[in-house]
């Protein structure tokens, strides 16, 4: 092998993993030494089956492999190593005599491949563009994370008459540039609403849908309050220690988009006033600016408290409260639209199944009773999280009352109200039978639960239906 004179430090700060796999001790111990003077942290393996070992339990950028190994071949390792992990770059490495398997090897996924004997400098290079090839993946990726997270589908599910004046109301102010606050319990789907009023009055481009203007949140209860302002409005170099450059805030980054502040109870009295000049001027300061600068982005607030009693303990500013109430909208709880359950069921079952890749048609009669009957003290998303243990728990295609969390099953008065006695009876035993398998899977241990003999419980599971 021949030595390389290159020094890859791009690398060295970064340290990256490369598994090394080769039956040949020399070559193995020759490319490990070069490798770790190139800046790598380097593991070397003899086998495939030990490689596979190491791949399990550690993460690599790279792979080395020699195609032609003693049990498990190249080939074999290259399969088995996609499965487990995927993001690995492979470099196979093989003899003049078996160009042909390297063929092989690309198709079968391997980014690279290298012919003994190694030429080390040729290496280097290969690893250098290997890196970045994987740098701009993973940026690729995440741009694309980032994309789905700012432009998520949007879609307010509701039938029931609380719920369809809602949607009445937030699309009559979608095409305004208005100020609203949005007011509801926390869970019933705040931000949600924000996303469809901004995606309904885009006119960040002649293209909306082709060019989205941005959707900016900013969550004024979980950022510290000496941060805040900063991150809200930026600041200008040299403002305080550390701030080597100009930093622009949400309100310059959004442009003519929208910025959702979220918790608006939560902001500072000072960042109140600074707040308040935005909407009222479309202008800001950033932290240590001497001038104001000229905002445009549209401004949508929320809060699960009543902002009227916070002027009156004097925690926000009653004109702050008057200008962000321009209109305001406010989402029913759940518990208030009960009728509107079902739709939001198959929504949100369709919706995580097809994440999870499993095949759910919908849940079971009696699993559907006992969703109406709940209180969801934590509206949608308490239901959603349900929904979501209930995927993860059952086999399908159907979600029965014991894929549900013990404690959601509702009073018997509920069953009665909506059933004849003896229907209701049967239905109230079945599903409380149900919770209690559920949390004791020991049928010995269930039937002293139920204070009845083990013999009763399986004849009563066979007259309610339930599997055995």
């Amino acid at each position: 092998m021949s030595e390389s004179k290159n020094n890859t430090s791009a690398t060295k700060d970064s340290f990256p993993n490369i598994l090394v796999i080769d039956d040949e001790p020399l070559i193995r111990e020759t490319l490990k030494e070069f490798l770790i003077q190139e800046g790598f942290k380097v593991i070397c393996a003899s086998s495939g089956e030990e490689g596979i070992k190491l791949a399990t339990n550690k993460r690599f950028e790279i792979c080395l492999c020699d195609l032609q190994l003693s049990g498990m071949d190249g080939i074999g390792f290259l399969q088995e190593l996609q499965r487990i992990s995927p993001e690995v770059f492979v470099v196979m490495i093989t003899a003049y005599a078996t160009v042909e398997n390297a063929v092989e090897a690309f198709k079968r996924g391997a980014q690279d491949y290298l012919i003994k004997p190694i030429i080390l400098a040729e290496l280097s290079e290969k690893l250098k563009r290997l890196l970045e090839q994987k740098r701009l993946a993973l940026e690729n990726q995440w741009l694309r994370k980032e994309l789905n997270r700012i432009y998520p589908e949007t879609k307010l599910i509701g039938k029931s008459q609380v719920m369809r004046q809602t949607i009445e109301l937030a699309t009559k102010v979608a095409p305004t540039r208005l100020t609203i606050l949005l007011t509801g319990e926390s869970g019933t789907g705040k931000e949600l609403l924000a996303r469809v009023i901004h995606n309904g009055g885009d006119s960040g481009s002649s293209n909306p849908k082709e060019f989205p203007s941005k959707f900016l949140a900013v969550n004024c209860a979980a950022i510290p309050h000496d941060l805040l302002e900063n991150q809200l409005f930026g600041h200008k170099k040299g403002a305080f220690t550390g701030a080597d450059k100009d930093q622009n805030g949400v309100f310059m980054h959004a442009g003519k988009g929208t910025v959702f502040l979220d918790e608006i109870a939560e902001l500072p009295l000072a960042t109140q006033a600074k707040l308040l000049r935005a909407i009222e001027l479309k202008e800001i300061l950033p932290v240590g600016a001497n001038e104001p600068i000229t905002v445009e982005a549209r401004i949508l607030a929320a809060t699960n408290k009543d902002l009227q009693k916070e002027v009156e303990a004097g925690r926000f500013r009653e004109d702050l409260f008057y200008r962000l109430n321009v209109v305001a909208i406010t989402i029913p709880p759940l518990r208030n639209r009960m009728e509107d359950i079902p739709e939001l069921v198959e929504y949100l079952l369709d919706k995580h199944a097809k994440a999870m890749g499993k095949r759910f048609i919908g849940v079971n009669h009696e699993a559907m009773q006992i969703l109406m009957a709940c209180p969801w003290k934590g509206n949608v998303r308490e239901l959603e999280n349900v929904l979501q243990r209930a995927i993860i728990l059952s086999d399908g295609p159907l979600i029965s009352p014991m894929d549900l969390p013990p404690g959601l099953a509702p009073a018997i008065s509920e069953f009665v109200l909506t059933d004849g006695l003896d229907e209701a009876v049967k239905r109230f035993e079945k599903t409380h039978i149900e919770l209690v398998l559920n949390q004791n899977p020991d049928k010995r241990e269930a039937a002293k639960k139920l204070k009845i003999a083990l013999s009763s419980l399986y004849r009563r599971m066979t007259e309610l239906g339930i599997a055995t």
